[in-house]
């Protein structure tokens, strides 16, 4: 009998272990999760729970903010410290786990981790993760779970200020460990924490807590009187930055990843992320923004933006800047014709408020952002496949396709053979709504942005574009414009391409062949102009 039992329980094993292998799998990660395990694990087949513990870990304490508004605080370094001890208690440790972590428990584990689940369990996994880190570091509240024996329930509690915006921060740092960990391999520098302000006021206004727009400017951060409870941050969480809820997926798979790999090939990919401790941009796309973008899409350009929220965009993506290339519609289609990939744009506009027009301030200036998945033209009509409008800042939006109506981009350049037109089409840069009633409209001369209520707008969602927007249209200043460009460097091989293109075919017209030409004296254009000068002179004709 005692034989039998023992057979049962070894079949139930690797019954399970067919299972949680089968799960990883499809995670992509097994084979170095075979590696990893076989480099953490003792003599008796098992990995001890500090060496797991130490492999989650992140081992820096310097870190910078990227607003000088916004502070890091002091909490934060030690907060980041219980992370890797958290990660473990949590989805590796069992009851038997003080002996050694067996290749079943690994599996298990990470599956919790990293297999794809709906929005709503992963961010319960990660609110499990943050609440455990501030229980151990001491910081605000502990939210309570009540998850049943799946692990999916309900989530209760809330954040303070200072609590939502390390929440915040250590998602970052999730989605980013691999560069962390590549960075302070090599040298201990400073990490720049994205500016995050932008978030933390959509959260506040998604969650009711400010019921005016325009109160967004006078948010105190570090005023721990006001909770934001969870369950309101997780409905802002699933529909304004979903990607936040794959952080702590991506973070156990690249541990394991960099854990599996050798010496020599972390040191190589070392000096991708050598620039993240660079000093503050100057750009409107900042780490910060980038890296809001980046929550919202899916996919390449979703990547992309979501590395430059590490390192910062690269000085050669930067196709057009109102202050450096110059104001109106031709400069801006000199840098940005013949571009055939995607461009993210962001206009910096003020609103120049009565009571304020002696003393003009930029306090109350908003950001907003159009994204194109294909490249400008002009054309008399609107274009385009896919794109999104964002309200970047002080409130992040994202505003992604309706599916309604396809009026995503209008751009028309003065044609340079201009003929008469009984109803000339407008000369501007315009996104969503129709011709006449846009939603976003960039004049000619680039001084001024329209921007219309969603209502006349059926191609993108619905919502404001900047605080307290009303009915009425409304112009603003245009403080600056910057396109970028996200089609790398294919992209910009074949504008320089074009242009070069087209450089040769303007100095060609330029050029006058006079060979070509026959003699004035017998030339049409000649006999003309001698009746224009003298229209009652006789002429015979010559036999």
């Amino acid at each position: 009998m005692g034989a039998s039992s023992s057979s049962d329980r070894s079949s139930a094993q690797s019954l399970e272990q067919q299972e949680e292998e089968s799960l990883a799998v499809s995670t992509g990660s097994l084979h170095y999760l075979r590696a990893s395990f076989t480099k953490l694990s003792s003599p008796d087949g098992t990995i001890p729970l500090s060496s797991l513990q130490e492999t989650f870990s992140i081992n820096t304490s310097n870190f910078k903010s990227e607003s000088e508004l916004l502070l890091v605080p002091e909490k934060f370094p030690e907060l980041l410290s219980h992370l890797g001890s958290s990660i473990t208690s949590i989805f590796f440790k069992t009851a038997t786990a003080e002996a050694g972590i067996t290749w079943v428990d690994f599996l298990r584990g990470f599956n919790k981790c990293c297999v794809k689940t709906p929005t709503s369990e992963s961010l319960t996994r990660l609110y499990q993760l943050f609440s455990a880190m501030c229980h151990e570091a001491g910081v605000g509240k502990k939210l309570d779970f009540d998850l049943g024996e799946e692990g999916t329930g309900k989530v209760t509690g809330s954040f303070v200020p200072t609590q939502l915006v390390m929440f915040l921060w250590m998602c970052w740092v999730l989605m980013h460990g691999a560069g962390v960990s590549r960075q302070v391999k090599v040298e201990k520098g400073i990490l720049v924490l994205p500016d995050v302000t932008h978030l933390f006021n959509s959260a506040l206004v998604s969650s009711g807590l400010v019921g005016d727009d325009g109160d967004i400017w006078k948010v105190d951060f570090s005023a721990d009187d006001m909770e934001i409870p969870v369950q309101k941050l997780q409905g802002w969480v699933t529909s304004a930055v979903v990607g936040i809820s794959h952080s702590l997926a991506q973070y156990v798979q690249q541990k394991i990843q960099l854990c599996a790999a050798s010496e020599e090939s972390l040191g190589e990919s070392v000096s991708a992320s050598d620039t993240a401790a660079g000093s503050h941009d100057t750009y409107l796309l900042t780490r910060g923004r980038a890296w809001a973008v980046s929550l919202s899409l899916r996919g390449a350009l979703s990547d992309q933006l979501l590395n430059a929220s590490f390192g910062g965009m690269d000085d050669d993506d930067l196709l057009y800047r109102a202050s450096v290339h110059g104001r109106g519609l031709s400069r801006f289609w000199s840098n940005v014709e013949g571009y055939n990939g995607p461009i993210l744009l962001f206009i910096s506009a003020m609103v120049a408020n009565s009571s304020e027009a002696d003393n003009r301030t930029t306090s109350n200036k908003w950001i907003i952002g159009i994204l194109s998945e294909q490249g400008l033209e002009s054309r008399d009509v609107y274009f385009g496949s896919s794109a999104y409008l964002f309200a970047i800042d002080p409130i992040f939006r994202a505003f992604p396709p309706s599916g309604k109506e396809k009026n995503f981009v209008y751009c028309h350049v003065q044609p340079a053979v201009r003929v008469y037109q009984a109803n000339p089409k407008p000369i501007c840069v315009a996104f969503g709504g129709s011709l006449g009633n846009e939603r976003i409209l960039l004049e000619e001369d680039f001084t001024r942005v329209v921007i219309r209520h969603h209502a006349v707008d059926k191609t993108y969602q619905h919502g404001p574009l900047f605080p307290n927007q009303g009915f009425l249209p409304t112009k603003a200043e245009i403080l600056e414009v910057e396109v970028w460009g996200l089609g790398g460097e294919s992209a910009k091989r074949q504008q320089d391409v074009y242009k070069k293109r087209e450089t040769i075919f303007s100095e060609q017209r330029r050029k006058v062949d006079l060979k070509t030409f026959g003699n004035w004296e017998d030339s049409p254009e000649k006999m003309m102009m001698d009746m224009v000068s003298n229209p009652n002179r006789v002429r015979r004709e010559e036999r």
